[in-house]
């Protein structure tokens, strides 16, 4: 289990107007401080927390904030629709196309994938892979 996933970002404000435009729809809340950007699912009283936290901070080492090459970070939606949606907003929020939403031959026929890249040019996918969702076979 994956308990955090952290991005550096030498432009906070455009990471924030990057990542609101889609993990608050995911079930993300957010917080900011001098750190940074913290996004975490909901815990409800009693339980363990839902993983993988998201941070999104400026370098410890002071150094420019780079992406990583091959690096990629998914996050799972419910439906195609969310996928577009969400795709197009992160966009509109200043984003990189990587990829329009669709199936792709390589993966399985449920699995539909948009890709992007944020302001620091990390690479970002929105995936569905809901067998109650069409396949690329239907």
């Amino acid at each position: 289990m994956i308990s955090y996933v952290t991005v550096g970002a030498d432009d906070i404000a455009a990471a924030k107007r990057f990542y609101a435009s889609f993990l608050p729809a995911l079930g993300y809340g957010f917080s900011e401080g001098s750190e940074g950007l913290s996004y975490a699912l909901p815990v409800p009283h009693g339980e363990r927390p839902l993983l993988p936290d998201y941070y999104v901070k400026p370098t410890y080492n002071g150094q420019p904030a780079t992406a990583g090459n091959g690096t990629m970070i998914a996050f799972e939606t419910d439906t195609h629709e969310q996928v577009r949606r969400l795709h197009a907003a992160a966009l509109d929020a200043g984003g990189q196309d990587e990829g329009q939403p669709g199936f792709r031959a390589s993966y399985g026929p449920n699995f539909y994938v948009g890709y992007l890249r944020d302001p620091q040019g990390n690479k970002i996918a929105l995936i569905c892979n809901n067998p109650e969702e069409a396949s690329r076979d239907d």
